[in-house]
Protein backbone atom coordinates (compact mmCIF):
# COMPACT_ATOMS: atom_id res chain seq x y z
CA UNK A 1 0.00 0.00 0.00
CA UNK A 2 1.40 3.38 -0.96
CA UNK A 3 1.64 6.30 1.42
CA UNK A 4 -0.96 8.21 -0.58
CA UNK A 5 -3.54 5.44 -0.26
CA UNK A 6 -2.80 5.11 3.45
CA UNK A 7 -3.26 8.84 4.10
CA UNK A 8 -6.42 9.00 1.98
CA UNK A 9 -7.83 6.09 3.96
CA UNK A 10 -6.98 7.82 7.25
CA UNK A 11 -8.52 11.10 6.02
CA UNK A 12 -11.66 9.25 4.93
CA UNK A 13 -11.96 7.54 8.30
CA UNK A 14 -11.53 10.87 10.10
CA UNK A 15 -14.23 12.44 7.92
CA UNK A 16 -16.66 9.59 8.61
CA UNK A 17 -16.01 9.70 12.36
CA UNK A 18 -16.35 13.49 12.51
CA UNK A 19 -19.53 13.35 10.43
CA UNK A 20 -21.01 10.70 12.67
CA UNK A 21 -20.22 12.70 15.80
CA UNK A 22 -21.68 15.88 14.33
CA UNK A 23 -24.77 14.03 13.16
CA UNK A 24 -25.27 12.61 16.66
CA UNK A 25 -24.88 16.05 18.22
CA UNK A 26 -27.45 17.69 15.94
CA UNK A 27 -30.14 15.00 15.76
CA UNK A 28 -33.20 15.74 17.89
CA UNK A 29 -33.14 13.99 21.26
CA UNK A 30 -36.65 12.63 20.72
CA UNK A 31 -35.25 10.35 18.00
CA UNK A 32 -33.15 8.52 20.59
CA UNK A 33 -35.86 8.27 23.23
CA UNK A 34 -38.55 6.70 21.08
CA UNK A 35 -39.76 3.25 22.09
CA UNK A 36 -38.25 1.65 18.98
CA UNK A 37 -34.81 3.26 19.05
CA UNK A 38 -33.97 3.52 22.77
CA UNK A 39 -33.24 -0.23 23.23
CA UNK A 40 -30.91 -0.20 20.22
CA UNK A 41 -29.08 2.92 21.35
CA UNK A 42 -28.54 1.45 24.82
CA UNK A 43 -26.95 -1.69 23.34
CA UNK A 44 -24.54 0.06 20.96
CA UNK A 45 -22.09 0.83 23.77
CA UNK A 46 -22.19 -2.76 24.99
CA UNK A 47 -21.54 -4.07 21.48
CA UNK A 48 -18.59 -1.74 20.94
CA UNK A 49 -17.02 -2.59 24.29
CA UNK A 50 -17.52 -6.31 23.67
CA UNK A 51 -15.74 -6.04 20.34
CA UNK A 52 -12.89 -4.10 21.92
CA UNK A 53 -12.48 -6.65 24.71
CA UNK A 54 -12.53 -9.54 22.22
CA UNK A 55 -9.86 -7.97 20.02
CA UNK A 56 -7.64 -6.98 22.94
CA UNK A 57 -7.97 -10.42 24.54
CA UNK A 58 -7.66 -12.82 21.64
CA UNK A 59 -5.46 -11.01 19.08
CA UNK A 60 -1.70 -10.56 18.94
CA UNK A 61 0.20 -9.70 15.78
CA UNK A 62 -2.83 -10.31 13.60
CA UNK A 63 -3.30 -13.87 14.88
CA UNK A 64 -5.78 -15.52 17.21
CA UNK A 65 -4.08 -16.13 20.55
CA UNK A 66 -5.31 -17.90 23.66
CA UNK A 67 -3.07 -16.95 26.57
CA UNK A 68 -3.21 -15.51 30.10
CA UNK A 69 -5.52 -12.72 28.93
CA UNK A 70 -8.21 -15.25 28.04
CA UNK A 71 -7.97 -16.87 31.46
CA UNK A 72 -8.11 -13.44 33.12
CA UNK A 73 -11.22 -12.59 31.10
CA UNK A 74 -12.85 -15.88 32.17
CA UNK A 75 -12.07 -15.19 35.83
CA UNK A 76 -13.47 -11.65 35.50
CA UNK A 77 -16.64 -12.96 33.84
CA UNK A 78 -17.18 -15.49 36.64
CA UNK A 79 -16.56 -12.82 39.29
CA UNK A 80 -19.04 -10.48 37.60
CA UNK A 81 -21.57 -13.29 37.31
CA UNK A 82 -21.18 -13.88 41.06
CA UNK A 83 -21.80 -10.13 41.56
CA UNK A 84 -18.35 -9.34 42.97
CA UNK A 85 -17.47 -5.66 43.41
CA UNK A 86 -15.78 -4.18 40.34
CA UNK A 87 -12.46 -3.53 42.12
CA UNK A 88 -12.31 -7.17 43.17
CA UNK A 89 -13.05 -8.25 39.59
CA UNK A 90 -10.11 -6.19 38.33
CA UNK A 91 -7.78 -7.50 41.04
CA UNK A 92 -8.77 -11.14 40.39
CA UNK A 93 -8.29 -10.79 36.64
CA UNK A 94 -4.93 -9.06 37.02
CA UNK A 95 -3.74 -11.63 39.56
CA UNK A 96 -4.80 -14.46 37.26
CA UNK A 97 -2.91 -13.05 34.27
CA UNK A 98 0.14 -12.21 36.38
CA UNK A 99 0.19 -15.64 38.02
CA UNK A 100 -0.08 -17.50 34.76
CA UNK A 101 2.63 -15.37 33.16
CA UNK A 102 4.88 -15.82 36.21
CA UNK A 103 4.68 -19.60 35.81
CA UNK A 104 5.26 -19.33 32.06
CA UNK A 105 1.74 -20.30 31.05
CA UNK A 106 0.77 -17.15 29.23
Amino acid sequence: MSDTVLWLTIAGAVAVILGTKLLGAYLPERWFTSDRIAPIVSLVTVALLTGLVAVQTFEAGGRLVIDARAAALAVAAIALWRKAPFLLVVILAAATAAGLRYFGLG
